[in-house]
């Protein structure tokens, strides 16, 4: 008889055996007959090659190979159980989970402390790691692999195959020194067509953003004469420059309030940025992504509540 021939049933019987020491009891528990508990109990015996249970008087107890088995067979017991019955709830308080969420440095200054003052509050013994929205479509693997749990961002056209949901809109502003010879609230069309602009690269890597795409609606073109990798830099490039940078309110007040930078509205009709929250179908039912998804939408109303 082969030996990996062998059933969940047969490995519970063995463990109930083993710590029961009694066939009767064994079939009391499990609802079987007594000799049925025999058949089984003489086919694991063929399996392992054991006795397992040997008489001591007037029970029986284990051997040595019977002793051995107890705690793999529980553990084979409580992975199936686990396999068969997932949790019915998470507890965030008990969780030991490491999160881990894509998003871009732009949200870094108002979203992401929501979130993380949110999450330790939450989960004191979980651990949550942010890394950046990489180019190219990073995050859609990172999600189908399972090495990110969600991505944030705003896309012009959120990617089909994953879930998502949308979290909160931004208007669109223009941020500039405060000694810009462009006169504060005299930045017209005109004005903004002719001067020099600055612009990070975007992380999705799927060409132009809402800004450029509002601009050639209104058959215009921005001069851009800097590009950056990071957002969180243009704020200190526009201290030494006379550049425009188009970003959004949220992202402009942070910033204008450090550092001697005023906000300018944008002369062009713009629609709105939409943030996202995206996740793929492989965690789209687990508790503990489902938690995090419900975390994240509650942190950004609250970041646009006290950005307003």
């Amino acid at each position: 008889m082969s030996k990996e021939i062998i059933d969940t049933h047969l490995i519970r019987i063995l463990h109930t055996l083993l710590e029961e020491g009694s066939v009767s009891r064994t079939a009391s528990l499990l609802g079987q007959t007594q000799p049925a508990i025999s058949v089984a109990l003489r086919r694991l015996r063929e399996l392992t090659g054991d006795p397992l249970l040997v008489r001591s008087g007037s029970h029986m107890v284990p051997t040595a190979r019977g002793l051995a088995l107890m705690a793999p067979a529980a553990q084979v017991l409580s992975a199936v159980d686990e396999i068969l019955h997932p949790p019915l709830s998470f507890d965030p308080k008990l969780a030991t989970h490491t999160f881990r969420i894509a998003s871009p440095d732009y949200l870094d200054v108002f979203f992401v402390p929501a979130i993380v003052e949110r999450f330790h509050r939450a989960a004191p013994n979980a651990r949550l790691e942010f890394t950046h929205l990489l180019a190219g479509g990073g995050y859609e693997r990172g999600l189908e692999s399972g090495q990110v749990d969600l991505a944030i961002g705003n896309w012009q056209t959120p990617p089909d195959h994953l879930h998502l949901q949308p979290l909160c809109d931004d208007t669109l502003v223009c941020l500039v020194r405060e000694s810009h010879p462009i006169k504060a609230g005299k930045l017209d069309q005109e004005a903004y067509v002719q001067a020099g602009h600055l612009a990070v690269t975007t992380h999705s890597g799927t060409g132009p953003g809402t800004i450029d795409i509002a601009l050639q609606k209104a058959g215009l073109r921005r001069k851009v004469v800097t590009t950056l990798p990071y957002f969180c830099i243009a704020p200190y490039v526009l201290v030494k420059s006379d550049l425009i940078f188009t970003t959004t309110l949220s992202f402009a007040h942070h910033y204008a309030e450090l550092l001697p930078l005023r906000v300018e509205s944008l002369p062009i009709a713009a629609q709105p940025l939409r943030y996202y929250q995206l996740w793929h179908e492989r965690t789209h039912r687990a508790l503990e992504s489902q938690w995090l998804r419900a975390l994240v939408a509650e942190a950004a109303r609250q970041s646009m509540r006290e950005a307003a």
